[in-house]
């Protein structure tokens, strides 16, 4: 075996999709870490519950903690494979290799679907706090082309190419987190440190189904951007970096907000519900913060929609260049060689998703609360082995009613495991194989 031959078959799964385009930049470290962060959290929105569950110093204690039980292994395991199988695809391309082309059909199909509805939400979400500032887009067919024309627009920004959308995720980042440094820096003079000790209030019951449910929505996700390892430069070294950076500034930018508005705002347990931090912030500092907290959600809610149609559309890549469904699925853009066709199908598909929410009537606009709530467990939902609950979740059920969703979710880190476990098997074999075929040869046999 040729050195080159030995060189093609460590690495299978290099994008090889065909285009007449100059090909354009690869995705750098900086953008990276933003996408991976939008990924997974795109800011502190829906922490709340975790207080009204369970109080404050518990709060605090799972935020600070379950990032290392949870995100750490899974960024880490995320990398491994990443680096391993730098190709479009992702986790489909892992389901593959371990499992055989049907199980990676099984894996892409499910993902695809349940993802697509989800980031229909966002949308939603963004034209559901702009009705705020214009009553107009509430209700009727203003709503309706608003919705519709900002999901083509965002899309369209997702065609321009992998490097505008990740630059401008740092800038969404940027503006939609700077109102939490603030609050927390206005905060500081305020804060008694004895509130962040507190158990809850007496006789407020601790609900263990929230909390748990509030901790895994904002610390999982991390798999999802493997799906365009492909187009990211020198993926072996600049993924695993940017998973370690994006894992430290998602936890920061969680944890310091927490800790300011605990130990500066006195309220009743129950009123930390999603969306109080935009409350605490006019009463730490005024209305002002509070209304740009709300434009953050905003931008917020574009930066997760970009990220995860970006994963959504170099999936159906990743699909099409191993054979999974047909090859013509992953033609390119012949001026910003993104995969057009993915992206089309993944617009559509938010289309149709957003339509679904209203077949359901999903009470997506009565409130910022159920908004969210909604957003959060669609999320959760669209986990990679978790995405069969996201039908439950769009319905409007609550947290409890979504527990056994909830399980069906975890137990996905085992199949995870399996997935890591399996494939490390896989490489170690074909590692053998290679070095008792170099023996041979050296021996002239």
């Amino acid at each position: 075996m040729t050195q080159q031959e030995e060189k093609e078959e460590r690495l299978p799964y290099v994008s090889t999709s065909r285009t007449t385009a100059k090909i354009p930049k690869k995705l750098t470290l900086v953008p990276l870490i933003f996408l991976v962060y939008f990924e997974v959290a795109g800011g502190p929105y829906g922490e709340e519950t975790a207080v009204q569950a369970a109080g404050p110093l518990i709060a605090l204690l799972g935020f600070l903690i379950f990032p290392f039980i949870w995100s750490v292994p899974e960024a880490l395991i995320t990398a491994e494979l990443t680096t391993a199988y730098p190709g479009s695809g992702g986790f489909i391309l892992w389901a593959e290799r371990a499992f055989g082309p049907f199980m990676g059909s099984l894996m892409g199909t499910w993902k695809f679907l349940s993802c697509v509805i989800n980031i229909a939400s966002f949308p939603v979400l963004s034209i559901d706090y702009i009705q705020k500032l214009f009553p107009v887009f509430s209700s009727g067919w203003p709503r309706h082309v608003a919705i519709v024309g900002s999901t083509l627009a965002l899309s369209f920004l997702n065609y321009t190419g992998l490097t505008i959308v990740g630059y401008a995720a740092v800038l969404l980042a940027l503006i939609s987190l700077f109102p939490f440094v603030l609050l927390s820096l206005i905060a500081i003079p305020k804060i008694q440190p004895h509130r962040w000790l507190s158990l809850g209030q007496k006789g407020v019951s601790r609900d263990w189904n929230l909390y748990f449910n509030t901790l895994f929505w904002n610390l999982n996700y991390w798999d999802n951007v493997s799906t365009f390892a492909g187009e990211v430069d020198k993926p072996q070294k600049t993924f695993p970096l940017a998973l370690l950076v994006s894992v430290i500034f998602t936890w920061v930018s969680y944890i310091i907000p927490l800790f300011a508005v605990i130990g500066a705002v006195s309220v009743d347990q129950g009123q930390w519900e999603t969306g109080f931090l935009a409350q605490a912030a006019e009463i730490i500092a005024g209305k002002w913060l509070k209304i740009w907290m709300e434009v953050g959600a905003v931008l917020s809610s574009v930066g997760l929609f970009e990220a995860q149609l970006s994963s959504s559309a170099y999936q159906v890549l990743g699909m099409a260049e191993i054979g999974i469904i047909p090859r013509f699925f992953g033609v390119r853009s012949k001026w910003f060689n993104t995969p057009w066709l993915g992206i089309l199908i993944s617009t559509f598909g938010n289309v149709v998703g957003v339509r679904f929410f209203s077949l359901v009537e999903v009470e997506i606009t009565k409130s910022e609360e159920t908004l969210q709530n909604t957003v959060e467990v669609a999320s959760a939902s669209c986990h990679v082995f978790g995405s069969v609950g996201v039908l439950g979740a769009h319905n409007g059920y609550s947290h409890e009613d979504c527990l056994f969703d909830q399980w069906r979710y975890n137990s996905g880190w085992d199949w995870f495991l399996f997935f890591h476990k399996t494939l490390q098997d896989k490489v170690e074999e074909e590692e053998e194989g290679r070095g008792g075929a170099i023996e041979i040869s050296r021996d002239g046999s």
